[in-house]
């Protein structure tokens, strides 16, 4: 589905960089954006965050407000919605990069794939979570990670706080968080991991033609274990890592999250799709299962104000029940979108 674009772009907008760290002659001790290698200058890549958000205007503007107070601002920021009411673009206003919003049928991996077939041509693209906070250098520190490393394909942060595993983090917290934060950038580790983390994850785009990748739209909607289906197909052409130069915060806010009933759906049939289709490993994928089962059986003796762990736990029962009708499929859950 090709998206529809509504541009916006701010007078003080950065203009483009070069692209694809091509070959350049010397500009002088002032240019910032290039890099001595073997003898050669090279160009700075391009980074586009790209955002793919539904239902949280408020949240996607603090993101947008916060990626403007960076002193390495991206060079463009896509938001990829799937309503008109997902944005309000009078938030946007005053930014030092250009913005884009475009629309696409709704679900993470849709409009994540939305983004990257507008972004063919680009150098990196930066998936965040529309809660998702970077610490300022985050994106100074993820041009380097990629100049330095060419075999590198995809790359995740550290999550120094995670709201999503409890009741969530307002916007006020996760800036007090970053800010104190900051004195740990200096830590140039890097790790081999098996999958990102999806909230925020860093791809080198294919030099040429069309994205070698695509999310896979057959998980729906929140598109539980997107990321790891994506990371597994993406690390045949290269690293996935962990950096611990990338710091951010995810906030987990609430607002707008998938009901109970289909998120415990996913959390069966998804695993056992992935399973079939090769990007997962049966062990893996019944670890998975039964942590979550346990969890949301446990969680609904006692439940939590913040997780609708009893909406999540009868999702796992049709699931398992599907599975043995040889029926499970992870768009069942559409089927569930209008239930109360």
């Amino acid at each position: 589905m090709s998206p529809k674009r509504i541009k916006q772009e701010n007078k003080n907008a950065h203009p483009p960089q070069l692209a694809r760290c091509q070959d350049a002659k010397p500009r002088g001790s002032e240019d910032n954006g290039s890099a001595m290698k073997e003898g050669r200058i090279v160009s700075s890549p391009t980074i586009t965050v790209g955002v793919a958000t539904a239902n949280r205007p408020q949240v996607a503007a603090q993101l947008i407000q916060h990626l403007a107070s960076l002193s390495d601002a991206p060079d463009r920021v896509v938001l990829s919605i799937s309503d008109a009411s997902d944005v309000d673009p009078s938030t946007f206003t005053a930014v030092p990069f250009q913005i884009e919003v475009i629309r696409s049928k709704k679900g993470s991996c849709a409009q994540r794939n939305a983004i990257l077939k507008q972004e063919v041509g680009r150098d990196i693209v930066l998936f965040l979570d529309d809660d998702f906070l970077i610490v300022d250098g985050f994106l100074t520190a993820l041009r380097q990670l990629f100049t330095e490393h060419s075999d590198l394909v995809l790359a995740t942060g550290r999550v120094i706080a995670d709201g999503a595993r409890g009741p969530g983090l307002d916007f006020s917290e996760g800036l007090r968080i970053l800010g104190s934060a900051s004195i740990e950038i200096g830590n140039n580790a890097t790790s081999d991991v098996r999958s990102a983390y999806g909230c925020n994850m860093a791809l080198r785009m294919p030099v040429s033609g069309e994205p070698a990748e695509m999310f896979d739209e057959t998980l729906p909607l929140y598109g539980w274990l997107e990321d790891l289906d994506f990371s597994r197909r993406v690390a045949r052409r290269g690293r996935v890592v962990r950096a611990d130069t990338l710091v951010g915060v995810h906030l987990g806010t609430k607002v707008g999250r998938t009901k109970g009933k289909m998120l415990g759906y996913s959390q069966i049939a998804n695993p056992v799709y992935l399973c079939r289709k090769g990007t997962l490993g049966w062990r893996h994928a019944v670890r998975l299962m039964t942590r979550n089962f346990l969890a949301n059986l446990g969680g609904s003796i006692l439940p939590a104000p913040w997780v609708d762990r009893r909406g999540r736990l009868r999702g796992n029962v049709i699931a398992l029940i599907d599975l043995a009708r040889k029926r499970s499929s992870p768009t069942r859950i559409l089927e569930f979108q209008n239930e109360e």
